[in-house]
Parts: C-alpha cells; sequence; structure tokens
C-alpha cells in the first residue's frame, strides 16, 4: 500500500471532508464552497464576473483593473479575492453587491492566489520576482513574504493546509512550502525541456500533484518536433532511498501529444481534479480541447483517458469542478463565456457569457489566430505562436535557430521598435507569414497570394509588402503590436530614481561609455525603418559558431530588461553584470572595461530601472497596425 502523510490518513479516517475546495488551487475560475456561484477574471477586458450558477447568469461584472489572472472565495463568501497582474495588487470583492471593497498593494506581477477554508489566510505568488506573500485576511494586509525561485506562478494549498506548493513558469519546476516554518523544504525539478507552467493541482487524498505545461525542444524547429504537450505528477511523499541506496521516482512526466493516439492537442493550461479523486479535466488553450481521465495511483501510468478528446470553445484558460463533482467549468477566452457541463459525460448543459470582446474586433481576432495549433495556423497541430511568446511574453529559451542561437524576445514595445529579429530580417509583423508557412508551423497561412521564396538566408521578407493584402494578417499584426510595457519594480516612485540608479543614469549617459549612443530614445533602442537599418558588431556574433547571419545585429530595447532570464542574442549571458563585463571584455558593447564594482553596479541599478516613467505611445519609429491608445 502507498505511503500517505499521517496527518491525511488522521483526516480521513475521522471522516474529514479531506476534498478539493474553492480557492485550493490558482486559476481563472473558483467555484463558491455552496456551488451556487462562480467568478470569473476576464484577464482581457480587466473585469471579474460572478455567475449565478443556478440561473446560468451573470449576476455582476466588476471592474478590477490591468489583468487580472486569478480568483480565490474567502471562506464561505461573498467576500472574494483578486489578483491584478499589471498593477501589482490583490482586490477584495463583495460578489453579492458586486462591488471593490478593498485594494491591498503588493509586490510586482500577483499572479496566483489561494485561500484557507476559515478565510483568515491567503498566498499569492508574484511572477517577478519569484515570490510568495502570505496575507492575513482580516486585516486585509500581507504579513509574510518568501524567495522561493524565478519566475512563480502555479500555487496550491494541501488538503490539510500545512503547504502550499508552487511551479516555476520557464522551468515546471514545483516546490513545497511548509507554512508554519515558512520555508522550502521539498523540491521536485523537471526535464531541462519542460517549459510554461502555470498552474498545479492537489489530489484531494493520495500524495499527488499535476502540472499541465509544454516541454521546448529547442535544437529542433520543426512542427512536429519543437513543442510538445505534458502532464507532470510528483509524489509528493518524504523521498528515502531503497535497500540499494536507490531514491525513488518522484516526477512521472506523461506526453499528451500521444494521449489521444493520432488526434494531436495543443498548449494544455491546467487541469481540475472531482471532489472524490477520481477524475481530471485537462484543457488545451491551443487546439480547443478537454480531455476527460480517471485517476489510477499507480505511480507509473498515472491517469487513463475516457473516451476522446473533446472540442469545447476558443482558448481555454480555466476548468474547475462544482463542489458537489457533478459539474464542469470551463473558461473559454476569446469566446468570453464559461461552458457548464455534466461531469461524467461532458454534455454541454450551457453556456454563460461572462464580458464584451474587449480592445478592436481585429485585435479578438488577431490573439485567436496568435494562441491557436490549428489551420490555417498550422497544419501540424503541435505549436502555435504562444508557445514560444505566451501571452506576448517569451518562454525563457534560446533556440538553435537555422541562422544561429537565438533568444526568444517579448513582444512589449513592439510597435515602436520595427524592424524585428535580431537579424532586422524582417520589417513589418506580416512578414510572419514566412514563419507560419515554414517548417517551424507548416501552416495553409493568412495570404492567398504566393510570395518570394527563401533563398538560403537573404533577408526576401524584406521585399515583400503584406501589410494591407490580408485581413487575418494584419489582425495578427494588430495583436502582436499591442503590448505595452508596465513601470519597473525597481523603483522607488513613477519618474523617480534610487540613488545607486541616478549615479548608473549618469554612466550611461556618458560620452565615455556610449551605452546611449545605440540605446537611444524614448524606448531606447536605435530601431528604426530607416534604411539602412542601423545594426551593430558588439562582438557577440564569434560566440556562436553556428551563426548564419551574423555579426552585426538590431539593438534591442532596454525597457523591462530586468526581468529577463538571460541576455544578448545568444542568450549565454545570465545577468546584466555579465553583459557588461564577461561578454565586453574589448569594449565593442560600449566602453564599459574602465568601471570598477560599484560603478557597474550603479549601471545595472538603472537598466534594473527601466521603464521608471512611460514611454510615448508614438514615435516617429511607430507602425500603423496596432490597437489605437487610449487618450
Amino acid at each position: 500500500m502507498r505511503f500517505q502523510s499521517m496527518l491525511l490518513v488522521l483526516l480521513i479516517l475521522a471522516g474529514y471532508p479531506v476534498v478539493a475546495h474553492a480557492g485550493s488551487s490558482n486559476s481563472l475560475l473558483d467555484a463558491s464552497p455552496d456551488g451556487k456561484w462562480l467568478l470569473v477574471a476576464n484577464t482581457d477586458s480587466g473585469t471579474v464576473t460572478v455567475v449565478d450558477l443556478e440561473k446560468r447568469a451573470k449576476l455582476h461584472e466588476i471592474p478590477v483593473g490591468d489583468h487580472p489572472e486569478g480568483v480565490s472565495w474567502i471562506g464561505s463568501g461573498p467576500l472574494a479575492a483578486v489578483t491584478i497582474y499589471r498593477e501589482d495588487h490583490v482586490l477584495f470583492l463583495d460578489a453579492k453587491e458586486g462591488k471593490v471593497l478593498h485594494r491591498l498593494d503588493v509586490d510586482d506581477e500577483p499572479y496566483g492566489i489561494v485561500a484557507d477554508r476559515a478565510g483568515k489566510r491567503a498566498w499569492i505568488t508574484n511572477d517577478y520576482p519569484g515570490s510568495v506573500a502570505e496575507i492575513d485576511l482580516q486585516a486585509q494586509k500581507v504579513v509574510r513574504k518568501l524567495a522561493v525561485g524565478p519566475f512563480l506562478r502555479g500555487i496550491a494549498l494541501s488538503p490539510d493546509e500545512s503547504r502550499l506548493y508552487v511551479t516555476e513558469f520557464h522551468s515546471g519546476k514545483l516546490h513545497a512550502i511548509d507554512i508554519a516554518k515558512w520555508a522550502v523544504v521539498d523540491s521536485w525539478p523537471g526535464q531541462k525541456t519542460d517549459n510554461l507552467s502555470r498552474s498545479v493541482v492537489l489530489h484531494p487524498s493520495q500524495p499527488k500533484a499535476y502540472l499541465s505545461h509544454i516541454r521546448s525542444i529547442t535544437d529542433v524547429i520543426n512542427a512536429r518536433g519543437s513543442i510538445f504537450p505534458q502532464l507532470s505528477v510528483c509524489d509528493l511523499t518524504l523521498a528515502t532511498p531503497d535497500k540499494d541506496g536507490k531514491m525513488p521516482k518522484r516526477r512521472t512526466s506523461i506526453p499528451l501529444d500521444t494521449f489521444n493516439e493520432v488526434y494531436i492537442v495543443t498548449n494544455p493550461w491546467e487541469a481540475a481534479i472531482s471532489p472524490d479523486g477520481k477524475r481530471i479535466y485537462t484543457i488545451y488553450a491551443g487546439t480547443d480541447d478537454m480531455n476527460l481521465s480517471a485517476v489510477l495511483d499507480d505511480g507509473y501510468k498515472e491517469i487513463q483517458r475516457i473516451g476522446t478528446a473533446i472540442t469545447v470553445g476558443k482558448n481555454p484558460r480555466a476548468v474547475r469542478v462544482s463542489p458537489d463533482g457533478k459539474q464542469v467549468f470551463i473558461y473559454n477566452a476569446l469566446d468570453f463565456n464559461v461552458g457548464i457541463y455534466q461531469a461524467d459525460s461532458m454534455k454541454l448543459m450551457g453556456t454563460v457569457p461572462t464580458t464584451l470582446p474587449p480592445k478592436t474586433e481585429a485585435w479578438v481576432r488577431g490573439k485567436i489566430l496568435f494562441n491557436s495549433g490549428k489551420q490555417p495556423m498550422t497544419s501540424a497541430r503541435w505549436i502555435a505562436c504562444s508557445s514560444c511568446h505566451p501571452d506576448g511574453g517569451n518562454d525563457g529559451r534560446v533556440w538553435k535557430n537555422p541562422e544561429g542561437l537565438r533568444r526568444t524576445t517579448s513582444f512589449f514595445g513592439l510597435a515602436h521598435t520595427h524592424p524585428l529579429h535580431w537579424s532586422a530580417d524582417r520589417d513589418e509583423v506580416q512578414d510572419f507569414e514566412y514563419t507560419i508557412r515554414g517548417k517551424l508551423m507548416q501552416g495553409r497561412g493568412l495570404f492567398s497570394g504566393s510570395m518570394k521564396p527563401r533563398i538560403g538566408f537573404e533577408p526576401v521578407e524584406l521585399d515583400e509588402h503584406l501589410a494591407g493584402k490580408s485581413k487575418d494578417l494584419d489582425a495578427l499584426a494588430v495583436y502582436c503590436n499591442s503590448f505595452s510595457f508596465t513601470l519597473s519594480p525597481h523603483i522607488p516612485a513613477p519618474g523617480k530614481l534610487t540613488e545607486p540608479a541616478q549615479r548608473g543614469k549618469a554612466i550611461f549617459f556618458s560620452a565615455e561609455t556610449k551605452c546611449a549612443t545605440c540605446h537611444s530614445g524614448p524606448y531606447f533602442t536605435d530601431s528604426s525603418l530607416k534604411k539602412p537599418f542601423n545594426l551593430h558588431d558588439v562582438g557577440t556574433g564569434q560566440d556562436d559558431p553556428g551563426e548564419k547571419m551574423g555579426p552585426r545585429y538590431d539593438t534591442p530595447t532596454l525597457l523591462g530588461v530586468y526581468r529577463l532570464p538571460s541576455y544578448l542574442h545568444h542568450g549565454k549571458a545570465k545577468n546584466l553584470e555579465e553583459v557588461l563585463t564577461v561578454f565586453n571584455r574589448k569594449d565593442e558593447h560600449g566602453k564599459t572595461s574602465h568601471l570598477n564594482k560599484e560603478q557597474i553596479s550603479d549601471l545595472v541599478a538603472f537598466l534594473k530601472s527601466l521603464p521608471y516613467e512611460p514611454p510615448p505611445d508614438e514615435t516617429p519609429n511607430t507602425v500603423r497596425d496596432r490597437v489605437p491608445p487610449k487618450r
């Protein structure tokens, strides 16, 4: 018989209802303990919707702020809490009255939130810098913080409420936090290819954790070999060696690309487990699918598919099971509704609209295409644009592309920093039609006409002018050009710098270092669509023997540089200090060899402070295809 934690055994024997409860794992959805109401975080609309499940109708839609990413009931309700990712606070709501009660400022990028049954404590993950905070719900204040690991997102509270389990977004690594000790007491690393782990869900009675994520195979650039859907199952029992001194296997990786035989699913987003622990529901945001599976406690196969994958709405991003286990709720983010299903048969019982489509029609269509692993974007169904650029961000990876090593960049500020790619071989987002039709995605494409064929590494895309030739291509451009920066968390206040950063600013703009020669203007880049493009040899092209297009590269923006997992086009610099020292010994990337350690530290402090004030919505280099800024 498998070992279980002693406390769980005692709870079960005592008849304690050890089941998944409201708020036990992070999600955009949360069902109230009595099963009457549902909270829905509408990330793009900046609202939280309260759904009356008995009437299957929207009760309230509450404006909350820029990108709510997690919701949780407090106790039995009607109080609730929501994390506001881009505004760095947690809001407390009265779901019955449909109003905001209190705003709590927290550290940068709060993502997941869970709460205890008693409604006394809640815990949040902060994506950057990678910490967990404990909130006293009665006092509505943060009482403890804990640095855990880089880029934390998923969070779950154990059934006995003694531990938290959190996931690293870029690595899928799982950490256990002992709440009483307030310390990380265990970790479950995954494979080096594990990536984009947004959530973790716990079995209600077995010591198991389930992580939905992808695997990124960075040395293969092919639609059928680069991105794989995955489910990791972690054994949460204390690891002890066997009689031969070998440690037991504590993490099982389940490939989901073959889970439905020849039917491929893309971008697993999260999962939910039934209150009795017998079934798990897994959603796939890239192919609009869901799997219903039986949970096996065998330490090997772990889950067994029931039936075939079913089609749900567009871009499913959250799934919850009702407290009585009879219904399943799926948030279809790009249908802007919640689907209500029978839990045993997955028969659709109805849908409830949660919000109106935000921004513009073109933006919505562009986001649908960007997140799709289906035609016309790809024929293989393994990959979507969002597999490497999740919500316009980056996957934290360096890819071995045909042209050489390339660190994945984010799309923030993209509308103002054209041309595109490290080698500036594209001058409009519509040029990504070449990627859609190419080996990486193998899609039918968004443009029906012919294009100049690729010849070696010649930038033929610069000769093609695709803007205005396809409504879908233009919509994709509008979406990709829509991402804006938030202010750096490394500043004391908007428009202000710390003393070290002030000293670093003087060094940055000095005539001797020449940093501002290339990293110029409000976006700290000299990127321009005026030809010839401003490309620069900063001495890094020779660091990759496979480089085919260097050694001159486009200047990346420095805004938001503080939260990158690695630096330079090849990602070999692990921090900003290495950019200025290890990879600039010959002063080819500005002159920094004369700086002492304190000056390097000050310069880094300034770089981490960018942006310390909002950059302009319009520059001479701003492109046309984007969502117009609010006035």
